[in-house]
């Protein structure tokens, strides 16, 4: 998940309003009540950790299939965390996509934890797997873009916005297929309800400059940090960058990036279009997903596309995505420091 990059006034989600929502997919775990976790599913390896919660590998005993476990201590919880999660686990529930990560139950347990069930993503990050590619071309970041902009409309459509979409949140269903990908991690996602909001949250190097500037805003955030993200697809680095993240937040909120020509200079004038009339600093002004999916980069003919070899910029990408990894490893180690605090407790 990205970082609270202020004070947030968020409105408290009940638990009866997260378990109150229908699951769209029903619920494939009958036997099991929340109660015992351990004699229902098989608990496999790690799958990360957080400040609050970890995920495993869980094979529920009865079907021999295998999800993702969120357990989360509440007794760990800060209210705005708590309310996270349960604002995460009610906008779940009510979407159903291809290419958004399946919820399948949520549990209180009488010990005051929380267990959220979910689809296991065992292909991994998106970038880890474009990275180990020999041949990369135009062709293929479109066909990744066309996915993430049809998930983020569909989010759209129904008034949620994300708010922290970056690689990292991209995962893959499968080992085999490159083209299974799932949007993940809603922690920070938001029913706007048709308001606007001004909450100071999302992850450095993606959030949009009105975050920056604390004006109201809607999905249009989303719409500035996929621009980031295909950025990153095609030239193998950020448009924004700088290690120090107040001359970083500068520069976002001036918006002012380069299309380098030893990168760009193959790489089709409609490609570039896009992605800068989504990085547009009036967020009136930027693109919403429903222009975007018709943009015409997204309808170019494969054939043209697959002809534009991206092999420099893929050799930019893996560098990107050996630092990015460099720093979520040293973030797991702080994490883990501040997890010792809770070191008596049992999940």
């Amino acid at each position: 998940m990205g970082n609270c990059l202020g004070s947030t006034n968020k409105e408290q989600p009940d638990v009866a309003d997260a378990l109150d929502v229908p699951v769209t997919l029903g619920n494939p775990f009958p036997d099991f009540d929340g109660r015992n976790l351990k004699a229902n599913f098989k608990l496999g390896k790690d799958l990360g950790e957080g400040a609050y919660a970890k995920v495993v590998e869980g094979t529920y005993s009865v079907t021999g299939r295998t999800y993702a476990v969120k357990m989360v201590r509440k007794a760990n919880l800060a209210p705005e965390d708590e309310a996270d999660l349960l604002e995460e686990v009610k906008i779940l529930r009510q979407l159903n996509h291809p290419n958004i990560i399946d919820i399948y139950q949520f549990y209180r347990q009488e010990r005051d934890n929380y267990y959220v069930i979910i689809e296991y993503m065992r292909g991994g990050e998106l970038f880890d797997r474009i990275v180990k590619k020999q041949f990369y071309t135009e062709k293929e970041a479109r066909d990744l873009c066309k996915i993430l902009l049809d998930a983020i409309k569909y989010c759209h459509d129904r008034d949620i916005v994300h708010r922290d979409l970056k690689p990292e949140n991209l995962l893959l269903t499968s080992n085999d297929d490159d083209a299974s990908i799932k949007l993940a991690d809603f922690g920070f996602a938001k029913a706007l309800n048709g308001s606007m909001v001004t909450t100071q949250c999302g992850t450095p190097a993606y959030v949009a400059p009105e975050i920056l500037r604390h004006r109201p805003y809607g999905t249009s955030v989303d719409m500035w940090s996929i621009g980031v993200i295909i950025y990153i697809l095609l030239g193998g680095y950020p448009p924004f960058h700088d290690e120090n993240q107040t001359r970083l937040f500068r520069k976002i909120r001036a918006g002012k990036f380069e299309f380098h020509n030893e990168y760009w200079g193959s790489i089709s004038s409609d490609a570039k279009d896009l992605i800068s009339r989504l990085l547009t600093v009036d967020q009136h002004s930027r693109l919403t997903a429903r222009e975007a999916v018709s943009h015409p980069w997204l309808l170019t003919s494969d054939t043209d596309l697959a002809a534009r070899n991206l092999g420099k910029n893929l050799e930019q990408l893996k560098l990107f995505n050996a630092r990015r990894k460099l720093r979520a490893a040293i973030k797991s180690v702080l994490v883990a420091r501040r997890m010792a605090h809770f070191a008596n407790a049992r999940w």
